[in-house]
């Protein structure tokens, strides 16, 4: 067939699909390697209109098990209450606050060539666009900012000003709907685990965001200070336990938020003696992942719920991304958008299909 021939058919079949409604589109560079999901694969409905992510950092599954719910009741609750697994994974690459956050915050591997990057576990003064072969790395704040949702980041680390300065400063322009501008995270506060909690519990009774990002420091601090088995570790994590505790019955009394609220708690990595990085240990790569609230499933383990595409590891590392993956803490990110009904994080590889079943 000549050259004219071929260009005729192809004019015939785009006027074709543009006749039965359908518009092709270009996925933005740093989205062009990963297959988009079809909505049919996203595991669950919107049946959110909040979404509160707690991470605790530096909480151990087995301190949850050995205090046990008379200990920390609000840990128990979630479980009991949710859908939840004491056996979930950190990042392969490392187990530190900072690569583990990002990771919880983009759906990105640490350092895959579409990897966010960011290595290391202190504010470098510059951003994860910066650490990333990616031309810009966007996050679940792009995602609910840009679609006009309001976005909250609280931590008890100035080191996350890292992240601000990410997605404020240099923060992608609005394309999508109305311009909302480009700085994603509309309100920031850096304070005590304490003044967090209690800010973030006015918030939700007055006026609470799409998304919530709550990190809560004292296990970490104190097992870094004392040691990840001493008594003041036990001592911060029940602290966090009361702290989660107030925000799950401000929700739950609530008629308005504990029907349209959902809350996500996970943990960047766990500690031994008075650290943390060292990755192939299963006491430091191994994380809680809790969701409690609208729609989720009652009292139900996650692997159970997910059997079909999410590999129970046992005592394992599971030290590659390849094959069926454990559930890992980084599947924050496009859970979350899940619940609130919107499409995944662009670039992102964990839970890249919205396909972790909560429900």
């Amino acid at each position: 067939m000549s050259r004219f021939g071929r260009d005729s058919l192809r004019v015939i079949l785009v006027v074709a699909l543009l006749l039965l409604g359908f518009v092709p589109s270009v996925p933005p560079a740093d989205q062009a390697a990963t297959p988009i999901p079809s909505a049919s694969a996203s595991s669950t409905a919107a049946v959110s209109k909040h979404v509160l992510v707690v991470s605790v950092d530096g909480l151990k599954p087995k301190v949850i098990s050995r205090l046990g719910r008379s200990a920390l009741p609000a840990y128990h609750r979630l479980i009991r209450q949710g859908a939840s697994t004491l056996n979930a994974r950190s990042a392969v690459e490392r187990t530190l606050t900072m690569p583990n956050h990002t990771g919880m915050m983009t759906g990105r591997r640490v350092t895959t060539v579409r990897g966010h990057g960011v290595t290391f576990n202190y504010d470098n003064g510059r951003t994860v666009h910066e650490m990333s072969a990616a031309p810009y790395v966007s996050s679940l704040f792009d995602v609910v900012h840009d679609r006009g949702g309001s976005t909250s980041l609280y931590t008890a680390k100035s080191k996350f000003r890292f992240f601000v300065r990410t997605w404020n400063r240099d923060g992608r322009s609005d394309t999508i709907g109305p311009d909302n501008g480009s700085a994603k995270i509309d309100s920031f506060l850096l304070a005590r685990d304490a003044t967090l909690v209690n800010r973030v519990k006015q918030r939700l009774l007055s006026a609470p965001d799409t998304l919530t990002f709550l990190h809560l420091a004292g296990p970490d601090a104190a097992g870094h200070k004392y040691g990840f088995g001493s008594a003041q570790y036990r001592g911060a994590v029940r602290a966090t336990d009361r702290q989660v505790g107030i925000l799950l019955r401000t929700i739950a009394g609530s008629s308005r938020l504990r029907t349209t609220t959902t809350v996500i708690l996970t943990s960047d990595h766990g500690g031994v003696g008075r650290g943390h990085g060292a990755a192939a240990r299963r006491v430091n790569f191994t994380v809680p992942f809790m969701v409690w609230g609208a729609g989720v499933a009652k009292g139900r383990n996650l692997y159970a719920l997910n059997s079909d595409d999410r590999r129970r590891p046992g005592s394992r590392r599971l030290a590659s991304y390849a094959g069926r993956q454990p559930i890992r803490n980084a599947e924050v990110a496009n859970l979350a958008t899940d619940l609130l009904g919107w499409p995944r994080v662009p670039g992102s590889q964990l839970n890249a299909n919205q396909s972790l079943d909560v429900s």
